[in-house]
């Protein structure tokens, strides 16, 4: 009945009904899935490993964790930290008295993020991302929390001749990201927009750097600067801006030099190097010619003799110089 009624070219589909019974009255063809389907490893719950494992933060700047999960399902996704094997979150709820710690996750994505508020150095170390499967399956992450200072190149204390320029650099060390801004003041002034002339600030985020350039200074010019990155402590110098030269760190131009002051006659230097030099030539003047070197009776009485006139001739001649 299956071929007699059905013409040749639909013979073929005509012949899958047959088959169809066939194959199901054999137990070949059935509509339960296997058990062992839903044990395949696509199945389970794995970690994507696009993620960043360690991560560089900033004292006061917050710290993010990205964990990234497939076939999450209905397992739970934790944050527990390594040292002391604290639970710090559970889904997106937190069970830490520590506020800071908290769980971002948005509906339907694959992402579980750690934030941590304000980090301190005492928060470096491992954090793990465990998905509650059977067994648990964890991935660990690496915070570094560092302290941001910026550093102004050179002395704390800086001299300039009036009419030269000042050239101050500024880097934002230790910075794990580059500064949105880098302002300079002057006491509690802006110089970034300063309206004098001859003030120019030149700021390279990627390089961290900065520079502030102020073309004839005056005496005017004078006093503390400061150079505050958006996200470092702050760094200061003194400038002083005098007329004539100054015995220390005296800045020329655009570099700036140690001058050593030279040793006048009453330098402390100058006396001590003098008194050596004519306590030897006392010593050497005795014992060329005072001195009696040939063994007699009254040797002892010789060298005495002049032991004492040396030592005296010595003592006249440092409280002299």
């Amino acid at each position: 009945m299956w071929t007699t009624d059905c013409p040749r070219a639909l013979k073929a589909i005509c012949l899958v009904p047959l088959w169809l019974v066939l194959l199901l009255d054999c137990g070949l063809v059935s509509g339960e899935v296997p058990p062992h389907y839903w044990e395949t490893p696509y199945s389970q719950p794995y970690f994507d490993n696009s993620s960043r494992r360690e991560v560089t933060a900033t004292v006061g700047q917050a710290a993010l964790l990205h964990c990234r999960v497939r076939n999450l399902g209905d397992r739970a996704v934790s944050w527990i930290r390594k040292r002391d094997l604290h639970i710090l979150t559970v889904g997106i709820l937190t069970y830490t008295n520590d506020q800071r710690f908290q769980s971002l996750h948005s509906e339907g994505s694959d992402e579980w993020t750690l934030r941590i508020s304000s980090p301190q150095p005492r928060d470096s170390g491992t954090y793990e991302c465990q998905v509650s499967t059977e067994p648990k399956i964890s991935q660990g992450f690496r915070l570094n929390v560092v302290v941001s200072r910026a550093k102004i190149l050179g002395n704390a204390e800086l001299f300039i001749k009036s009419g030269s320029d000042i050239n101050l650099t500024c880097l934002a060390m230790q910075s794990p990201v580059p500064p949105s801004f880098i302002y300079w003041y002057k006491g509690k002034r802006v110089m970034n927009y300063s309206q004098r002339g001859g003030i120019n600030v030149i700021t390279e985020r990627s390089t961290r750097t900065s520079k502030l350039l102020i073309a004839k200074a005056t005496p005017a010019d004078s006093g503390n600067y400061t150079c505050s990155p958006s996200s470092s402590d702050s760094a200061s110098v003194v400038v002083h801006v005098i007329n004539g030269e100054h015995p220390a760190a005296m800045q020329h131009g655009n570099s700036s030099a140690n001058c050593l002051r030279p040793h006048t006659a009453t330098s402390v230097p100058y006396v001590l190097a003098t008194r050596m030099s004519m306590t030897v030539a006392a010593i050497a003047w005795n014992c060329n010619f005072n001195g009696n070197w040939n063994w007699s009776p009254d040797w002892r009485w010789h060298w005495n003799w002049n032991w004492s006139n040396m030592a005296a001739g010595v003592m006249g001649l440092w409280s002299w110089s």
